[in-house]
């Protein structure tokens, strides 16, 4: 066929898909449903076009003589779909659910080909592989149409969550069963559950590993082609298709679950590795290939029915029915019996009734389980019985699950209520509305003033409100419950402050590894208080205090070998968010105030500027230690800070200036070129030094007082720097060498067994007594701020106590001291508990 017919074929079918969406809403049916009617209706009439014009009989002749094969649907249509699905899902949200999800994806598939497949080899008598083999494909669900429903009616982000994670992983897990049922089919190679287990295990890990590492590689060349969009948005085109086809072709593992994982990776930090607007052109670009591949597989698929349909009999009919009957059957299993017992164990969460009822009958079918029919009738090795079975009982199958299941979907949600908003959130929406049309009745009067409009006007667009608010009951929010309220106040607060590190990155405040790290810590922090509230939020507030699992292993490196740059950087990056959280934390506050006020009331609100006022204090705390510790650091931060802000502002005048006609597009570039030029130096930092030398250490320790120099040399070859941060404890033992510490600088506090505190300063010594007794160091050593230790090896401590006769007895002595110390305490201690074992022989009042 000629490339031009074959263009014009496309083009004229783009044409007719693209009235399809507004025609599905007019006609209240899902999107898919149409698509497979219009699809069906093609297929008839492409093979009896004599009665049409000559244009539509050219552009029906076109569409007749398109060669549609299964790798067609694989390896064209289907790698954008999972990827385009991928994107768009919230992996945190996903990673909630997973349990329930990969329940759903991977066992319900295995339980639905084994039950479907001893059921029809039951009943018919095309063999058990064969009957397996049909299992399989009707297995996989599409979540196109369903979802389509969902977002009409407004049902629960969490279900349609649930829905399109299912469908994204039991792709792979049909298509993996598919393939070793039809190798074992044409191959005549013997059936086993282990070989199939293994098999399928080594495909969904293996693709897993793939996608995750080529997303990888491709996120951190976001940064190298940052600027240039459509290059970001071709790469991650070529992703799709790259991960698929060398998962599937070279690798021999599942491209389905590549596919899947490079799409949820990409989403993930496309959004910080790429730029603000590149990452919603992104979005904005898959949303329109997913449209395109979604509408025409439909089209395509549902053109092949007539054809795959024209041999149907009785007897098929029947099989038809008996698989609908037995899908829902092992679904219900599923759904309503593994799901449930799952969210008892630490593995599963909780899904609602009403959510599983629709879970388990929104199970529909579409192009993939076409696609895979398909492939089967492609198969010359396989009988043509085989071959027409498996293409009639999947092609009825999938058009009872449209047609039945489909179209009853809405009213089904409609009749369990979930496309209603609860009580709970009807009264905040009530309640927004309220404060809403005040501050909007406000605005409208001003306008009306400014605009000189006449009373009578104003009036009548009053009793729009008016009549708004007389159908709200006003102090409705009154009955929600103290705590209810701190709740949703302090999930609005966390939602906004993750918003506002993502408006940071927009404005170019921080760089992108800063608001990878700002962000991951804010949806944990959301999640914290999703999951318990106040008491969740200020658990979080510690953890997000803590050091990162890289902070500490740096630390440690530097303690066992001396590495010092890689704290560094640590230090700096800690110094970094510390900085941004205080500024963020400072605007919640103020928000809460403004926003969540009017919403919940002064009592709830007060509670929740509270808990984050206690954040913003532990944060100023840290911020001290470091501001006192890095003063060059600090000042620089706040600089570039103020500098970056002053560039947004900049850059955004700039902007207006140019919407407004002031400037011309070539000015506005120039302008934006000499921005980059002017703040240039404030993307410079200045090295974190935290390099600490014995020799000038040594000086600061007033036992090294009036040593020769000879014995200062000596000393500062076995005495090893490091660096202590504040409530981080202090290592007193590295491999089998205990070691006991000089405080060059700073403060450590000493938490003994017996639960007081001693505290240490400059010039002190600890563990000592431990390398001089033979005995463990039982206390536990933290530091208050940043302190400078000399760390002593206990070889290189009994070496220098006999080279060194005068540092010896400097020791010794205060070695001394702290026995003779320790010796009184423990008189002390026995003379109090002897005391509390005398009997008391006082006269008792009578």
């Amino acid at each position: 066929m000629q490339i031009g017919h074959v263009v014009f074929g496309l083009a004229g079918l783009l044409a007719l898909l693209s009235f399809m969406p507004a025609l599905a809403g007019r006609l209240r049916l899902p999107y898919s449903i149409l698509l497979a009617i219009v699809g069906f209706a093609l297929g008839l009439v492409i093979h009896v076009h004599s009665w049409a014009p000559l244009v539509m009989s050219d552009f029906l002749d076109s569409l007749q003589h398109f060669e549609v094969s299964s790798e067609t649907f694989l390896f064209v249509f289907l790698p954008v779909l999972l990827f385009e699905t991928a994107l768009a899902l919230n992996v945190r949200r996903l990673l909630d659910d997973i349990g329930p999800i990969l329940m759903m994806a991977i066992v319900a598939v295995v339980v639905c080909t084994l039950a479907v497949g001893f059921s029809l080899d039951a009943a018919s008598g095309y063999g058990l592989v064969v009957c397996l083999l049909l299992g399989a494909i009707v297995a996989t669900t599409d979540p196109i149409a369903v979802v389509g429903v969902f977002r009409e009616v407004g049902a629960p982000k969490r279900l349609t969550t649930l829905v399109e994670g299912e469908s994204l992983f039991n792709d792979a897990a049909s298509i993996a069963l598919y393939s070793v049922l039809l190798t074992a089919l044409y191959g005549g190679v013997e059936l086993s559950a282990g070989r199939v287990f293994s098999s399928f295990v080594a495909s969904f890990v293996g693709g897993a590993a793939v996608g995750f590492l080529m997303a990888r590689v491709a996120s951190s060349l976001f940064i190298w082609l940052r600027g240039w969009p459509t290059a970001e948005i071709t790469l991650t085109v070529a992703l799709a298709y790259l991960a698929f086809y060398i998962s599937e072709h070279y690798l021999g593992v599942s491209g389905v679950v590549a596919t899947v994982i490079a799409g949820l990776v990409v989403g993930s930090t496309g959004r910080t590795r790429m730029s603000p607007t590149t990452f919603e052109q992104l979005s904005a670009s898959w949303a329109q290939f997913g449209f395109w591949a979604n509408s025409l597989i439909f089209v395509f698929a549902a053109m092949l029915i007539p054809r795959m349909m024209a041999e149907i009999t009785s007897t098929e009919v029947l099989l038809i029915l008996l698989v609908f009957i037995v899908t829902l059957a092992a679904r219900a299993v599923m759904v309503f019996g593994v799901v449930p017992v799952l969210g008892l164990t630490r593995f599963g969460t909780k899904v609602s009734r009403a959510y599983r009822v629709v879970m388990w009958w929104g199970g529909l079918r579409g192009a993939v389980s076409l696609a895979l029919a398909l492939a089967v009738t492609e198969q010359d090795n396989v009988p043509y019985e085989a071959r027409q079975f498996v293409a009639v009982v999947t092609t009825g199958f999938v058009l009872m699950t449209l047609f039945v299941n489909g179209i009853s979907l809405r009213p089904l949600i409609g009749r369990l209520r979930l496309n209603e908003l609860s009580s709970f959130d009807r009264t905040l929406r009530n309640q927004a509305l309220v404060v809403a049309l005040e501050d909007l009745r406000d605005k409208t009067d001003d306008i009306a003033r400014n605009e000189h409009i006449g009373e009578d006007v104003r009036k009548r667009v009053h009793a729009v409100f008016d009549a708004s608010q007389a159908s709200v009951d006003v102090g409705e929010v009154n009955r929600l419950s103290h705590d209810q309220k701190v709740y949703v106040g302090l999930a609005m607060v966390a939602a906004r402050e993750e918003e506002m590190f993502f408006d940071t990155l927009k404005a170019q405040l921080v760089d992108w590894r800063t608001a990878e790290s700002l962000l991951a810590r804010a949806e944990r922090m959301g999640d914290a208080v999703r999951s318990g509230g106040l008491a969740g939020f200020e658990a979080a507030i510690a953890a997000d205090l803590r050091y990162s699992p890289a902070f500490r292993m740096s630390l440690r490196l530097h303690y066992l070998f001396g590495v010092q740059g890689w704290l560094a950087r640590e230090l700096a990056k800690r110094f970094t968010n510390l900085m941004s959280k205080r500024s963020v934390i400072e605007h919640l506050i103020r928000f809460a105030e403004k926003e969540i006020q009017p919403l919940l009331g002064s009592e709830a609100t007060a509670s929740i500027i509270e808990a984050h006022l206690h954040r913003l204090v532990l944060l100023e705390s840290a911020l001290q230690a470091m501001n006192l510790q890095y003063p060059k650091f600090a000042h620089w931060l706040q600089e570039a800070y103020l500098g970056r802000m002053a560039r947004a502002l900049e850059r955004s005048r700039y902007r207006d200036m140019l919407s407004q006609f002031l400037i011309t597009g070539e000015m506005y570039s120039d302008l934006v070129k000499q921005i980059e030029q002017r703040w240039s130096h404030i993307e410079k930092p200045p090295a974190l030094d935290i390099a600490i030398s014995a020799d000038e250490l040594i000086k600061r320790v007033p036992m090294f007082e009036g040593a020769s120099a000879e014995t200062l040399q000596s000393i500062s070859k076995v005495l090893k720097p490091r660096l202590a941060v504040p409530d981080h404890e202090i290592n007193m033992q590295l491999g089998r060498s205990r070691v006991m510490y000089f405080v060059a600088s700073g403060a450590v506090t000493i938490h003994l067994p017996d639960n007081t505190t001693v505290e240490l300063g400059t010039g002190e010594i600890f563990g000592e007594m431990a390398l001089s007794t033979g005995t463990e160091f039982e206390a536990k050593v933290t530091s208050l701020g940043y302190s400078r230790l000399l760390m002593l090896l206990e070889s290189d401590f009994n070496d220098l106590r006999e080279r060194d006769p005068v540092l010896r007895a400097k020791i010794d002595l205060i070695i001394k001291q702290r026995l003779r110390a320790l010796e009184v305490w423990r008189e002390f201690q026995s003379g109090e508990r002897q005391h509390e074992a005398l009997p008391d022989l006082r006269p008792k009042p009578s």
